[in-house]
């Protein structure tokens, strides 16, 4: 075709040039690597743009942009890919996210700090651990590794197989879950903690730019929505684990969770798409050195891609805001359990039940409305104008504050609360969606990974809001639930109201940014 003719002739012309710039070389010395396709097959695409973007002495580095498939064959697999990201990626990828929040969030509900918590039942009575030393198992000893072991999934997911990396980590935590289970000692709890976090951090960057890349874009803010419903699901099973830990023990509770890790991982393996990573970057030295090949994205360090990506103003807001977001979601998460068993405490095992219905029921539908209303107020085809997606968790996170106060204050009703609580859940949980699509649609490709890294980053430093809370909760005389009452109030009340600000100010920023691009 003309366009594969027009292809070659800028290979000939790129040719011609590094022959002139390094008279050493000769055609000999060059190779031009083409990545097979599924089938085997290795065909020239009318996208090859080679590049010279190393010439010193005589190493020659060669990037070209080669498809794996001709044009019929990529038409298919976009038609592939539009029938399929449902069952091939979004519900293997979700159905670990569930065991990953399941696992992790599990320890919320495995605690019971009132006069009637027994070892059987209570983690912290069996292994004798304060409110505070809580705080720090439940957050930073789950961060200490995650933090780090975010940005690294990152990375890793923007140069390695996805699949391997989602069903390495899922069996990790599973371990981790276990162990958690024939722990003797709060140390050894602690040990596992640190390790789960490790393990959980390669998940949601993996998926999510898998999610970016092979979901249409019009479904881009719907698909993100649904795999974060994996939030909603896992929070919901961790409340339910109240009533197992009512009949089996926390040990045995964590030992069943740990089985449904295990599934995850196998579920993973057989189902999700591979993700194998083509080689396209050739090296090409004299006759008498051989050439070798990386994969092009090694080339760029990591350090300039996070420059790059942190170096807009609207991505800069958008990390600020969801980090409050997130650290108002965690104080949520990590207390609100204690907190009702405390304030209700012949209400345990309705509690459980009306936990779960409101994570599951109210953070699924909200979720999904978040994605689809994001999906439907983006400009098409402008990706500097999704910046608008942001006024969706502007307007939950303003209207949540005033549900949490109240779900937190209806002491002398616990039905009231519970009401309260649902309708929190269900204007407060659309951010997810519209947020991460934003995010990916900001940045490059190549870089999605690490930017899905850093936002992870955000959420695990949002583990130390939870802890800080249980140090001060702790300085109180006479400690109660009056003192947890305003401690919860005025901490998840000011980070909602903060982070909206933020994501407004994100939004603001990305318009201007529109109008300057329309303009110019």
């Amino acid at each position: 075709s003309m366009k594969q003719k027009m292809a070659m002739s800028r290979l000939l012309f790129m040719f011609l040039i590094t022959c002139g710039s390094n008279p050493s070389l000769t055609p000999s010395a060059f190779k031009l690597v083409r990545p097979a396709t599924p089938g085997g097959r290795t065909n020239f695409h009318n996208s090859i743009l080679p590049q010279i973007l190393i010439s010193h002495g005589n190493d020659i580095v060669l990037y070209s942009k080669i498809s794996s498939s001709n044009d019929n064959d990529e038409m298919n697999m976009t038609d592939k890919r539009d029938k399929n990201w449902l069952l091939g990626l979004c519900l293997p990828l979700w159905v670990a996210y569930v065991s990953n929040q399941w696992s992790r969030s599990s320890i919320y509900y495995l605690v019971d700090f009132s006069d009637r918590g027994a070892p059987f039942k209570a983690m912290n009575v069996d292994l004798h651990f304060s409110q505070a030393q809580y705080g720090i198992l439940a957050s930073i000893a789950f961060t200490s590794l995650f933090a780090l072991a975010s940005l690294i999934a990152g990375v890793a997911s923007d140069r390695y197989n996805r699949k391997v990396l989602t069903v390495a980590s899922a069996g990790a935590w599973a371990i981790a879950t276990l162990g958690t289970s024939l722990s003797t000692s709060y140390e050894g709890v602690l040990v596992w903690r640190i390790l789960m976090g490790l393990a959980c951090a390669f998940s949601t960057p993996t998926a999510y730019t898998l999610l970016a890349e092979r979901v249409p874009t019009s479904k881009a803010a719907l698909s993100s929505s649904l795999y974060s419903t994996g939030i909603a699901v896992g929070g919901a099973l961790a409340s339910l684990s109240i009533i197992l830990d009512t009949e089996i023990g926390w040990r045995d509770t964590a030992f069943t969770i740990s089985l449904f890790a295990f599934g995850s991982a196998l579920f993973n393996l057989l189902v999700l798409e591979d993700d194998p990573k083509d080689l396209v970057l050739d090296v090409v030295k004299d006759e008498s050195s051989k050439a070798r090949i990386t994969n092009t994205e090694k080339s760029f360090p990591v350090r300039n891609e996070v420059f790059e990506i942190l170096s807009p103003t609207p991505i800069q807001l958008l990390y600020l805001a969801s980090f409050l977001r997130f650290c108002s979601g965690l104080l949520i998460g990590v207390w609100s359990a204690p907190y009702f068993r405390l304030i209700f405490p012949d209400n345990a095992s309705e509690y459980a039940v009306a936990q779960a219905a409101i994570t599951a029921s109210c953070g699924i539908i909200s979720s999904l409305i978040g994605g689809y209303i994001a999906d439907r107020i983006k400009d098409n085809g402008e990706s500097v104008s999704v910046g608008r997606q942001l006024w969706v968790p502007v307007a939950g996170n303003f209207l949540a504050i005033p549900c949490w106060y109240m779900a937190i204050t209806s002491v002398d009703s616990f039905q009231m609360a519970m009401v309260w609580l649902a309708i929190q859940y269900l204007v407060a949980e659309c951010w997810f969606g519209p947020t991460i699509s934003v995010l990916q649609a900001s940045v490059r490709q190549k870089t999605g990974g690490t930017a899905q890294g850093l936002f992870t980053v955000t959420g695990a430093l949002g583990n130390l809001a939870p802890a800080a809370l249980g140090f001060f909760y702790e300085q109180y005389t006479n400690v109660g639930p009056e003192e947890l009452t305003t401690l919860l109030v005025i901490t998840v009340c000011s980070c909602y109201a903060l982070s909206a600000i933020l994501f407004g100010a994100s939004a603001v920023s990305s318009n201007d940014k529109t109008e300057r691009a329309k303009i110019s």
